[in-house]
């Protein structure tokens, strides 16, 4: 099969595409003819290297994958060939007590698609028939295939770890990014006040085109500053914090009292400063988060089949193109998911 590997870690030129093995599934797995497969930033951080995270080489990236159902291994019933589906990214091991709880996010084996093992950069890819669901009928395969990660992700951040309650004010930092993009619909959808952070006045436009109320240029000095004017000096009750040093300071001081900040990621950096005084002065919440329960992808799409939420893509770049993709995602202009065209 096609597909786009690298087998030493570098800049976007190690990205080559070649032939590599097709996939052979088993009992209870499922082969999936890849249509389209999303970037996200842990691609970048993958293809890069990681201190003390060693990836089998050679490698194909990709979290976020939609397709076709080419062949349906051994006890599965639910699927069928010739089905459109998306995959879930997470794969567990399915045993142990956070897996039977439901907490799969939580399992000591926790991966994703693209990370410790193969992913969606390829024409075909294998998953454990779990983790495919079908796709909303509303939905093309670019698409779905950028719905995947950042919606249950910013699901999980919001809905399980914040407990955003209708009503309530929350910031979410870089909303053009496509975990951004993903959490002003989930708070809106909640029924709560949206303020947006976004690097150019053309992404702070799109923030409001998807509901944020507000929208504040982060890039031009203190934007908690602005938080607070807007909130009428109080602050908001929720912080969606993902891109870490650049903006966690200004985060903290951007909450009300009694308020939660949950964060999922670093991509300026992970070296935060925190006044431990100022944090139980005010009785403030710092929550991490990571991925999200596989069922929760459930309750996403539906209200994305009810068009409630609405998968943001920025561009869509054929398979062969996918270090020009990458450039760009590095380059931060992209506003909501880059997509790559695998097949069809």
């Amino acid at each position: 099969m096609r597909a786009v590997t690298f087998s030493q870690h570098g800049g976007p030129e190690v990205l080559r595409l070649g032939d590599a093995p097709e996939p052979r599934i088993g009992p209870g797995e499922v082969l999936i003819r890849v249509s389209a497969c999303a970037l996200n930033h842990l691609d970048l951080w993958i293809r890069r290297g990681m201190p003390g995270i060693e990836i089998p080489l050679p490698h194909i990236l990709g979290s976020d994958i939609s397709g076709e159902i080419a062949e349906v291994g051994e006890g599965v019933t639910r699927l069928r060939a010739g089905q459109r589906v998306l995959l879930a990214p997470g794969l567990s091991c399915g045993e142990c007590p956070q897996c039977l709880a439901g907490d799969d996010n939580l399992c000591r084996h926790y991966t994703v698609f693209g990370y410790l093992v193969d992913g969606g950069y390829a024409e075909y890819v294998k998953s454990p028939a779990a983790n495919v669901f079908p796709i909303p009928a509303n939905l093309d395969f670019q698409q779905a295939a950028a719905m995947p990660l950042v919606f249950l992700t910013a699901w999980n951040m919001l809905v399980r770890r914040a407990r955003l309650q209708p009503g309530e004010h929350v910031l979410v930092l870089g909303g053009g990014s496509g975990v951004g993009s993903a959490a002003i619909q989930i708070a809106k959808a909640m029924g709560a006040r949206v303020i947006a952070t976004a690097g150019s006045e053309q992404k702070l436009a799109k923030s409001r085109e998807l509901g944020a109320d507000d929208a504040i240029f982060h890039g031009r000095g203190d934007f908690s500053a602005e938080v607070r004017r807007l909130t009428a000096k109080r602050g908001v009750d929720v912080a969606f914090e993902h891109t870490g040093t650049a903006t966690w300071e200004q985060s903290i001081s951007s909450l009300a009292s009694g308020g939660r900040l949950v964060t999922c990621g670093a991509t300026t950096g992970y070296d935060a400063h925190l006044d431990i005084r100022y944090l139980f002065s005010r009785n403030l919440s710092i929550l991490g988060s990571y991925m999200g329960r596989r069922a929760d992808l459930a309750p996403v799409l539906d209200l994305a089949g009810r068009g409630l939420l609405k998968p943001v893509v920025d561009c869509v770049v054929p398979l062969a193109r996918a270090a020009e993709a990458h450039t760009r995602l590095e380059s931060r202009e992209q506003f909501g998911k880059i997509v790559l065209q695998v097949s069809g």
